[in-house]
């Protein structure tokens, strides 16, 4: 029950849907502009890197807000799970990013809100994410490329973790969070299909931090 309950905490804060509000302010449906995605790197690109930022530290900080409530709320009584609980937590909070009932399960691709689980789960897990995201956008100025190989990086980094006992979680409970993050991790590379199709046709559209565009979306 409780992991049930962590998951709902998540989704509820992942349905601050900060792209969407932010075009809804401006008069838009950001979904009908662009990519049609309501996410930090289409809000670049619709209306430039104020409101990108804006977007992206909104979408960070719904998970980490909702990783923290669960460790108010869990800390003391389920101290040899917390970290699988979380993990449920930040689950919740990447669904409702991507998949918002009031939105007809039309969000985002959880990029952001992963973030927000990366920075709030372990200082560990911090420095990989930060070299692998830009290391590989400044390269390539691909987001999709650079967030993929986070996704790809913290699976990794987060077993040789936990089988170093860094979250001291019997292996049980270890074995539930891998699959938990790989499920999410498969979700991102599903979101990113169509991205990944370009990337391997070399069409992928690069993105800059000074760049804006207004086109909208093809019908």
């Amino acid at each position: 029950m409780v992991r049930v309950i962590c998951l709902l905490i998540g989704y509820v804060f992942g349905l601050f849907q900060t792209a969407y509000i932010y075009g809804r302010l401006h008069g838009v449906d950001i979904r009908n502009y662009g990519s049609g995605n309501a996410g930090t790197t289409n809000t670049l690109r619709v209306f430039g890197t104020k409101a990108g930022l804006l977007v992206l530290v909104g979408d960070i900080m719904k998970c980490i807000l909702a990783v923290v409530i669960t460790g108010i709320i869990f800390g003391s009584s389920h101290t040899d799970m917390i970290y699988l609980l979380k993990m449920y937590t930040a689950a919740g909070a990447i669904i409702g990013h991507n998949f918002p009932f009031y939105l007809k399960f039309k969000g985002g691709k959880g990029i952001a809100a992963t973030a927000g689980l990366i920075l709030s789960f372990h200082p560990y897990l911090i420095p990989m994410g930060i070299i692998l995201f830009f290391g590989a956008f400044f390269i390539t100025h691909y987001v999709s490329l650079g967030s993929l190989l986070v996704y790809a990086g913290f699976l990794i980094e987060m077993i040789i973790l936990g089988q170093m006992g860094v979250f001291g979680m019997t292996q049980t409970r270890l074995n539930e969070m891998y699959v938990i993050l790989v499920l999410l991790t498969v979700m991102a590379f599903w979101k990113h299909r169509e991205n990944i199709k370009r990337l391997v046709s070399g069409t992928e559209r690069k993105t800059y931090l000074t760049h804006k565009s207004t086109e909208e979306k093809e019908s």
